[in-house]
């Protein structure tokens, strides 16, 4: 009998029965990267391998008293906070949060496996996240998308004559950067937009690129896997939270968990007929 010595990490998000996603994706990663794994769940859904049928959210009082009872029992060494389903989930998570600023939080809200919300909805539960929670993140990762979809939340806020001279004045790469230093200056300590143009034309190549208080700190390309796959951005975020746990800085914990999720993704499995999940324990794998 010996005291817990791998790092543990808590994790807040959906509970996906294909495990593609979600926590108990989650979970597995950290394990394979040598971290203790806890969940609080968000949501139950209902889908396979291929899609997501249905989805019931947790009551946030439920959320809240998940969380809460095991952080008086255990000392967390990371945060990761996946899909959120509502408003009221999310200003309580930001609450219990607002307790642990010492521990690295990773913030990966927007999972495209969980059924779209009304369009009034889905601005509603961005402007709350990006209000709440992205102040208190260490790092944010989203996709060039994602992040577009949540600029919008500010950029309506912004006078005409302000939003007209933005546009004037660069798209692409250009707003891009502006959308990050919004998020930067709220807060957060880094933001990760993954899905970037690698700067190379028609080789097949997609980039993920950090940015800190300093401008791009990393821009890694990577050759695009056809797929399909489920789970891949899942996998990153969580491998970055397990190398955060093990004491790794940002710059650092990105480049190892994106050779983690390529290493991932290279051996991914069809369960079904839907699509690859990520094999988060391929490096466990004895050769045949």
């Amino acid at each position: 009998m010996q005291n817990q010595t791998s790092p543990l990490i808590l994790s807040f998000g959906a509970a996906d029965p294909a495990g593609a996603t979600g926590v108990q994706a989650d979970l597995a990663a950290f394990s394979a990267l040598s971290c203790t794994g806890l969940a609080v769940t968000t949501a139950l859904l209902i889908g396979d391998s291929a899609h997501v049928e249905d989805m019931q959210d947790i009551d946030p009082d439920w959320v809240a008293d998940q969380a809460r009872l095991v952080l008086e029992d255990m000392t967390m060494a990371a945060f990761k906070v996946g899909a959120i389903t509502n408003l009221e989930q999310v200003a309580a998570i930001a609450e219990i949060l607002s307790d642990y600023p010492d521990a690295p939080l990773i913030l990966d809200p927007f999972s495209s496996r969980l059924p779209a919300l009304p369009d009034d909805d889905a601005e509603d539960l961005m402007t709350a996240i990006r209000q709440l929670l992205v102040p208190q993140a260490t790092l944010v990762m989203l996709s060039q998308v994602e992040l577009g979809r949540m600029a919008e939340t500010w950029r309506e806020t912004e006078n005409e004559s302000d939003s007209n001279e933005a546009e004037a004045e660069g798209e692409g790469e250009d707003m891009l950067q502006s959308d990050v230093e919004h998020l930067l200056a709220l807060g957060c300590e880094f933001v990760l937009v993954t899905g970037t143009t690698s700067g190379s034309q028609g080789d097949g190549t997609l980039a993920n690129t950090l940015f800190g208080a300093d401008g791009v700190i990393s821009h890694d390309a990577w050759q695009h896997l056809p797929g399909p796959f489920i789970g891949a951005g899942n996998t990153l975020s969580a491998a970055l939270t397990a190398f955060m746990a093990r004491g790794a800085e940002v710059p650092e914990a990105v480049a190892a968990a994106q050779e983690y999720t390529v290493g991932a993704l290279a051996h991914a499995q069809r369960y079904g007929m839907g699509k690859f999940v990520p094999n988060r324990f391929f490096h466990f794998e004895m050769p045949s």
